[in-house]
């Protein structure tokens, strides 16, 4: 409630006990997204763009994985299920020293990087879930009626996986 203050400083202040419409403001939300003086809002707009390309990211490779993982002719599927999954285990520190190592330290690529790191278990794992009940004869059914791998996939499989995929994502 105090965000909406129209005063000076952050406060609860007497008009807006009262509920006084004048009282209340945008104000400190204007100055977080257009203030010079404040950092907030290149912390935002830094926050939605890393946000936007690490999730895409993370979506991108962790449906890919987690379709080659429900292949039955994948080898050493444990193996790489542990392997995709381990970032989970892998502290922010462990990926900071890496990245400093690599000179994309306190870049917006490396942040992206860590963060698709971070965020491609989550997508894998939410994806794996929905094609364990995957129906493969409409895939075969595709292939069979003349239908190209891509064309299959674009038609058939992303919009039966897409409510893991969207899980995965958020």
């Amino acid at each position: 409630p105090l965000s909406f203050n129209a005063e000076e400083f952050l406060s609860f202040s007497e008009g807006m006990k009262n509920l006084d419409p004048d009282a209340f403001s945008l104000r400190w939300y204007k100055d977080m997204i257009y203030g010079t003086k404040n950092p907030w809002g290149l912390a935002a707009k830094n926050s939605f763009i890393i946000a936007i390309f690490a999730t895409l990211g993370s979506v991108i490779l962790g449906t890919v994985a987690a379709l080659g993982l429900s292949s039955r002719h994948m080898p050493y599927k444990g193996l790489i299920m542990a392997t995709l999954i381990s970032p989970m285990i892998i502290s922010g520190t462990a990926i900071f020293f890496f990245m400093a190592k690599v000179g994309l330290a306190a870049t917006h690529t490396g942040i992206v990087l860590a963060h698709i790191i971070l965020g491609t278990p989550f997508v894998v794992i939410t994806v794996t879930a929905t094609l364990s009940g995957f129906d493969h004869s409409v895939t075969r059914a595709a292939s069979s009626l003349g239908s190209d791998p891509v064309n299959t996939f674009m038609k058939i499989t992303l919009p039966l996986i897409l409510p893991g995929v969207i899980s995965g994502g958020l």
